[in-house]
């Protein structure tokens, strides 16, 4: 299915292409300046410290579903070896093999492309299996360190959480900030809750990938009018899954990576954070997750902290 007039509408709306130079690869990342981190450091007032990542594990959350999407294979390479001789100090050493996206990751601006064409206008064809991503690639986005935001748009909607089939909207997003009590600025981190997680968190690999609520079509718009720098949730597709519109794959991604310029996150564990600011009643921190700095990488793991 061609991508449908509907889709190019929003896209003209959210488009960022030569907002911050013609030469610019990081797109939303450029709306997290130096004062919008100083005004982040005044969210933390406790030092209490909430890590969102999943362990990165052979039996992680891929299942195959996504071809070459490969979950971690740790091996050692050198256990307790005396490399200098006998009764030297001994070292071990280990070794991985994995999907760069297969955990808890940022998705890079390179990730995705539609029309033949990635973020700013770059060519599709920038992005090759001997280079990688010759433009955008994930260590491009050197520091990713700003005021975090948590929508839990699962306790919002008074649910643990969301039904397989919800797709998230902007009323949702709406409702989750008035719970809150705060307004999304310029140059925050979204993180979004569906609760989706705990599936995987109880084993359900499967159930957990597929099918999956997740964001609409309707939120890139949303998050484009406040300016926000990046968007992360607790699910293996980001966004509703299977798609709202039959056949229309990823159109999310297109917007958020292609068109806005705006990194999104996956398999973040959001549910520790969840009862943490519930407890605390307060829904903002200083969010410190910059991604492995892969060369060329169309994505990263990462390892986030929120901290209150």
């Amino acid at each position: 299915m061609s991508l449908p007039p509907e889709f190019h509408d929003i896209a003209q709306r959210v488009n960022n292409w030569g907002r911050w130079g013609a030469d610019d690869e990081i797109g939303t990342l450029n709306l997290i300046t130096d004062a919008v981190v100083r005004d982040a450091a005044a969210a933390v007032r406790t030092g209490r410290r909430v890590p969102l990542a999943v362990p990165l594990r052979q039996d992680g959350i891929q299942t195959g579903m996504i071809p070459g999407r490969v979950n971690p294979l740790h091996t050692m390479v050198a256990v307790n070896a005396e490399m200098f001789g006998p009764d030297t100090v001994a070292t071990s050493d280990d070794a991985v093999t994995m999907g760069l996206q297969s955990g808890t990751h940022w998705d890079g601006l390179a990730h995705v492309s539609h029309s033949g064409r990635i973020y700013n206008g770059r060519p599709a064809a920038s992005v090759t299996a001997h280079d990688r991503a010759a433009f955008s690639g994930i260590h491009t986005a050197r520091h990713i360190v700003s005021r975090g935001v948590l929508l839990d748009v699962a306790r919002a909607r008074g649910a643990d959480r969301l039904p397989e089939g919800h797709a998230v909207t902007p009323e949702d997003l709406a409702a989750a900030e008035e719970l809150a009590r705060v307004t999304v600025r310029s140059g925050d981190i979204v993180l979004v809750r569906t609760g989706q997680i705990q599936r995987y968190l109880a084993g359900e690999r499967e159930a957990y990938a597929f099918p999956s609520p997740g964001l609409s079509l309707r939120t890139p718009e949303w998050f484009h009018a406040r300016d926000v720098a990046a968007v992360a949730n607790d699910t293996l597709t980001f966004e509703i899954f299977p798609p709202e519109i039959e056949d229309l794959w990823l159109p999310v991604h297109a917007l958020d990576l292609v068109e806005m310029g705006m990194p999104q996150g996956q398999n973040w564990n959001l549910e520790e954070l969840s009862a943490t600011c519930a407890e605390e009643g307060r829904y903002t921190f200083l969010l410190s997750a910059t991604p492995e700095p892969f060369t060329g990488g169309t994505g990263a793991p990462v390892a986030p902290v929120a901290i209150l």
